[in-house]
């Protein structure tokens, strides 16, 4: 408890930054819409994050060796910050874009910062329930963050200017504990191979995963307003994945840790296609059957990374643990550029169901792919643990590396 305590002002700084940065999202998209953008401008700000997200991800470890934690947090923050206010000083698509940039280089660069002082930190015995407190704060944040698009009028300055305000205060619990700043730690490298040359089915896994939360998550409210959900209604959509998806951990992960991750995998996105057809249908059943069939797609699709991220590493050795979470970061990283613009040009040219057609087209070629992949080579015999691996940072690696220790270790 003593420790938890000690990590509150971390705590509180991410459930902040995800405020701000979760929100930025869904009201870019709505405001962009107001503003007469096109839906290939919305997805392509979605695709800009992602690209200001991987950039964070790769700089932000360098930045920590050169000026320290702290420094490094208060600057990716400020970024972000910037790139809040600035986007009702000047209306136009590009821009935004490269405000966004400065966003995703934000939550990517603060996330570096937290988890590797949280590592620096934790010790074998209070790992496990740090993570967990961890991902709680997390999921807790990001669903916050999808519900306060409800509330945020669309094209205002002021409701940016709140994000930006709420960014900013992510600032102050962790520039003002008195937890001393720990030594840097070295960088992980990034090799993206790696991934593929482990478990290529993980590595197509992960881009699926990519193309599903992503294109969802960014273009989702230009999907909501086309079915004729109101903004409040398109936060409790957004909020509705986001929630299917974390009551599905454990069930999915008990799964995986009892069955082939590879059946896992296979019945998950089969499951993923059956949800994307259900969600096209209950367009017209009104808004209860769209929330309902936003829970059970999130639910189907969330947890597909991490049961992709436990097959691969069934298949590495502990020395490989932190740089093949990196190298499937960078894949999902990858997959999550180009999912949104994709999303975005498929709804404006055949409308809106064709945001899920195309989430069922990469699903039954994963599934396909999984069946390739199961007859080339046997399921291994010695497994790791299951774990919930968030989609943070290059640096989550070396938290949840002790989570996956075998069975028998």
């Amino acid at each position: 408890m003593r420790l938890l305590i000690s990590f509150a002002a971390l705590f509180l700084s991410v459930l902040l930054l995800q405020l701000s940065s979760g929100g930025v999202g869904p009201l870019d998209a709505l405001s962009g819409l107001a503003l007469g953008f096109t839906k290939q401008d919305i997805g392509l700000l979605g695709s800009a994050h992602f690209l200001g997200f991987f950039i964070g991800c790769w700089w932000a470890p360098r930045l920590m060796g050169s000026v320290g934690h702290s420094r490094a947090f208060a600057a990716f923050t400020a970024a972000g910050a910037i790139g809040l206010m600035s986007h009702m000083l000047v209306i136009d698509p590009y821009a935004w874009a490269l405000m966004r940039v400065a966003s995703g280089m934000c939550v990517a660069g603060c996330y570096t910062v937290i988890e590797a002082w949280l590592q620096a930190k934790v010790t074998n015995e209070t790992r496990g329930r740090t993570m967990g407190v961890y991902r709680v704060v997390d999921m807790t944040g990001s669903m916050a963050a999808q519900m306060i698009i409800g509330v945020l009028e669309p094209a205002s300055y002021v409701s940016y200017n709140l994000l930006a305000i709420v960014c900013c205060a992510a600032l102050l619990p962790l520039t003002l504990t008195t937890v001393r700043q720990p030594e840097t730690p070295a960088s992980p490298r990034l090799r993206p191979r790696l991934a593929h040359e482990r478990s290529p089915l993980a590595a197509a896994a992960v881009l699926v995963a990519a193309l599903s939360s992503a294109s969802f998550r960014m273009v989702g409210p230009v999907y909501g307003q086309e079915v004729g959900l109101s903004n409040d209604q398109i936060a409790y959509f957004l909020t509705a994945f986001v929630l299917g998806g974390a009551l599905g951990q454990l069930p999915i992960g008990w799964l995986a840790d009892k069955f082939d991750r590879r059946r896992v995998l296979i019945w998950l996105s089969i499951s993923a296609v059956a949800s994307s057809a259900i969600t096209i249908l209950a367009s017209d059943l009104g808004t209860l059957g769209i929330m309902l069939t936003a829970g059970l797609f999130g639910l189907t699709t969330f947890p597909i990374y991490s049961v992709a991220a436990a097959h691969a590493h069934d298949f590495a050795g502990d020395d490989e643990r932190v740089e093949l979470s990196a190298a499937l970061m960078f894949y999902f990283a990858l997959g999550a550029i180009a999912a949104p613009y994709v999303a975005s040009m498929l709804i404006d040219g055949f409308g809106p169901k064709a945001l899920f057609v195309m989430i069922a087209v990469g699903h039954v070629l994963l599934v396909v792919f999984g069946l390739t992949r199961m007859r080339a080579r046997p399921a291994p015999s010695d497994r790791t643990r299951y774990t919930y691996a968030p989609r943070t940072s290059f640096t989550i690696g070396r938290l949840i590396r002790r989570a996956r220790t075998r069975p028998d270790d």
